[in-house]
């Protein structure tokens, strides 16, 4: 049975698929990943990191929630230039949501399987592992402290047009502006944003670590 059949089921049979998934082989090892795991739940560094975990839920490009726990995880370094990074924000009035951190391999390869075509532009080849399965990406934009409220970006997360890519020239001056402050902050701490994704940042050692396939419930609390 496939993937997008158990994806019709409730959040027990999406936990069915992911068994499934991760029983068709491990992830790929990469030999020149010698860091071993250090992952950090993002809010415990600073509570006014605040969490949109869209893969717990069904506003996503599945429709339906993939992960059991709105949980935010990376590795303590990448974790660390992150809360430097929102701590840079708020003389400017604007904090960091977090919309996904670590990703178990299993969902990258559930993201595969579901997609297709131009689709799999804005997903990650499970032969090769994502960015996200070594703790060191993370999807995010900006908060307004005042209101609490996500800003406005050129496009919206997971939206798979051009006006996902960092570049895109559309949407008004406001939103092209905050975009690239994102990018201007994130990079000054050893970020660099994905080609395609603006929301998308990868942090500059992600080579040193494996990618990994560690459920969220092995993750202490």
């Amino acid at each position: 049975m496939t993937g997008r059949h158990f994806l019709t089921g409730s959040v027990i049979l999406v936990g069915i698929t992911l068994t499934v998934v991760a029983a068709q082989g491990p992830p790929p090892k990469d030999p020149a990943a010698t860091r071993a795991p250090d992952l950090v739940e993002l809010v415990k560094l600073d509570s006014t990191i605040r969490l949109d975990i869209r893969y717990a839920g069904s506003n996503n490009f599945i429709g339906k929630p993939v992960y059991p726990e709105g949980r935010a995880f990376l590795q303590r370094p990448a974790a660390e230039a992150l809360l430097r990074a929102h701590r840079a924000f708020r003389p400017q009035g604007y904090g960091l949501l977090i919309h996904d951190g670590y990703r178990p391999w299993s969902i990258t390869k559930l993201f595969w399987d579901m997609t297709s075509g131009k689709q799999r532009e804005f997903v990650a080849d499970p032969a090769q592992g994502s960015k996200h399965n070594r703790g060191c990406a993370v999807d995010l934009t900006l908060y307004e402290l005042a209101t609490g409220g996500a800003v406005q970006m050129p496009g919206d997360y997971d939206e798979m047009t051009e006006r996902s890519y960092p570049d895109y020239k559309g949407g008004t001056a406001q939103q092209r502006a905050r975009r690239d402050l994102l990018r201007k902050v994130m990079e000054a701490e050893g970020f660099s944003v994905e080609p395609n994704e603006w929301w998308h940042y990868n942090y500059q050692d992600w080579r040193l670590y494996p990618i990994i396939d560690i459920p969220f419930s092995a993750i202490g609390k």
